[in-house]
């Protein structure tokens, strides 16, 4: 991709994004993220309905007038977005691959965070960190994810996708509780341990994104097939019912362990199909909070 196809990519992006972060997202994702607690704003003169607990006493015998204190949200939160860039995220079968999915997610949830003043920082992952983000304010932070977004490639080719890899750098280099995100399709070694203790110190959603020949293998004869996150080439009969129903059991293996470990270490986790509109699926989960 030539740098004018990426700034050209980027501006799409950060259009659509950002769109949906100001007229979609931003009032229920400030709804959705509470902050941290209350401080205290100021005083201003007792009326008729204020809650009598809240007097300034202090300042109400200075005055000789009852004033009551106020108190604001503290708003400041951090997001941290752990994205898969795996071989496995390029594959897709319908309008969009996986990938392009997770960047659009990702895009909209950093604009919605920064439009609430909040920071947003970013782990990409494969088999390994590829890279790390740390959490920053600002339009041009947001740019330079979105840019890494498009453009960053796992450091190798093949390796099984490590989200407890992700998870585990996530609890070392984050103490701070943050909301989490992580956006994948799954297809990973086991993560149980790490996702319990980012899930005990974190508010962290899992968005699995797939698309449904993940599960489904067409009939298509003998084809030589590429497994994307080992690496390794092999010829598969796709007429044969034996073969797609071990394929479909695979997928149905590695989802049900997704699905039992985030309820087990209480995080929630959604889903999002590659021909599924992901921002209804957005927009669900944060009216459900």
């Amino acid at each position: 991709m030539t740098t004018a196809e990426i700034l050209k990519n980027v501006r799409r992006i950060e259009i659509k994004s950002r769109g949906l972060s100001n007229h979609i997202f931003a009032g229920e994702y400030h709804s959705a993220f509470k902050g941290r607690g209350m401080s205290f704003s100021e005083v201003r003169e007792y009326v008729p309905g204020d809650d009598v607990k809240f007097i300034d006493w202090n300042v109400t015998a200075r005055f000789n007038t009852p004033f009551v204190k106020v108190f604001e949200e503290e708003r400041e939160l951090i997001m941290m977005l752990l994205v898969d860039i795996s071989t496995s995220a390029l594959f897709g079968t319908q309008k969009r691959i996986k990938r392009e999915i997770i960047t659009e997610m990702a895009a909209v949830l950093s604009f919605s965070a920064i439009t609430n003043n909040d920071k947003v920082g970013v782990i990409f992952f494969s088999d390994k960190v590829d890279k790390y983000i740390p959490p920053k304010k600002g339009k041009g932070h947001v740019l330079r994810i979105i840019r890494e977004l498009l453009v960053l490639e796992p450091a190798k080719e093949g390796g099984e996708t490590n989200v407890g890899e992700a998870l585990q750098f996530f609890n070392n280099v984050i103490k701070k509780k943050t909301i989490a995100f992580v956006l994948s399709d799954f297809l990973s070694k086991p993560f149980e341990q790490p996702l319990q203790l980012a899930a005990r110190r974190h508010d962290l959603l899992g968005v699995h994104v797939y698309d449904k020949h993940d599960r489904e293998l067409p009939k298509l004869g003998l084809v030589n097939v590429l497994d994307s996150e080992t690496g390794i080439n092999t010829w598969v009969d796709t007429d044969d019912k034996g073969v797609r129903n071990a394929y479909a059991a695979t997928f149905d293996k590695k989802n049900k362990y997704c699905t039992q470990t985030f309820r087990k270490c209480g995080a929630k986790l959604i889903n999002v199909k590659t021909e599924e509109d992901y921002v209804k699926v957005l927009q669900n989960y944060f009216k459900g909070r």
